[in-house]
């Protein structure tokens, strides 16, 4: 309970970070921040509609459609972050921090970058293209930050088109440029790990590791001292769903022994199809 209330307090703070960045550096220049808040900035700027209004709604569909590939956790606290963001952006006044636009640009980028990276560190996401950078990284190895940038090209293009303004959208390119590469740098969730798990609870175990989409490889161990026979679970995982697997092994076998191990690299199926 107290895991599930600081991680809940983690995502409101980095709610607060993407505010900030949005409304006192992005939003007074008429930046774009990515993906759906960038969709809602656009909407924001060229029509009555509220930017906040416009960000929550817009994460709608998206996080119904999270809630049946990424599980009911993740969304569960991606929903908590939209709701928190979007009362934060509500509340945070427009005012511009940094007269000069590339330096709000650059500094927008770093405070969404660590508001993003923090809710992906405790098992959410920020919303928007957060969630479909996910989607996208659970079935091909790919950098979630990267991909967020490559999905957010298309809203640097309808920025320039709109605005009739390239330096207003090349500068909107930087700070999303930050943005993924802050998240990359906090979020780490393309690194391998590999776990060996020494259990004697096996089949439990293996019925809860069995169901996320990744392999699990079963060792016939001895212990050199007590000459108990154990199982030893060895299974190849990313950061990101660290923290999903070290939840299920407590849950399953408290008593069980982990040996976390950094992965250079993989080689063969490394997802379960």
């Amino acid at each position: 309970m107290l895991k599930v209330l600081w991680n809940s307090l983690v995502i409101v703070i980095g709610a607060a970070f993407i505010a900030c960045g949005f409304n006192l550096f992005l939003i007074p220049h008429h930046q774009l921040s990515g993906g759906v808040s960038g969709l809602s900035m656009l909407i924001g700027y060229f029509t009555s509609f509220d930017i906040s209004v416009m960000y929550f709604v817009l994460n709608i569909p998206i996080l119904a459609a999270g809630w049946f590939i990424l599980g009911k956790r993740f969304i569960s606290f991606s929903m908590l972050s939209v709701v928190a963001t979007t009362w934060l952006i509500a509340v945070v006044p427009v005012k511009a921090v940094a007269t000069d636009a590339f330096l709000a640009a650059v500094v927008g980028g770093v405070l969404v970058g660590i508001g993003a990276g923090i809710s992906f560190r405790v098992g959410g996401s920020s919303g928007g293209f957060d969630i479909v950078g996910s989607i996208v990284t659970r079935y091909r190895d790919f950098p979630v930050g990267m991909v967020l940038v490559g999905l957010n090209g298309l809203v640097i293009l309808a920025a320039g088109y709109l605005n009739n303004d390239w330096n207003i959208a090349l500068a909107s390119m930087v700070s999303i440029y930050i943005t993924g590469k802050v998240v990359d740098l906090i979020h780490i969730s393309h690194t391998k790990v590999t776990l060996f798990i020494i259990t004697s609870h096996t089949e439990e175990l293996l019925a809860s590791l069995l169901a996320l989409p990744r392999g699990v490889t079963k060792i016939k161990s001895e212990g050199a001292f007590s000459h108990t026979e154990k199982d030893m679970l060895m299974t190849v995982t990313t950061r990101y769903e660290l923290a999903e697997l070290k939840r299920i092994i407590k849950q399953t076998d408290p008593g069980a022994f982990v040996n976390i191990v950094e992965t250079v690299g993989v080689m063969g199926s490394f997802r379960r199809r």
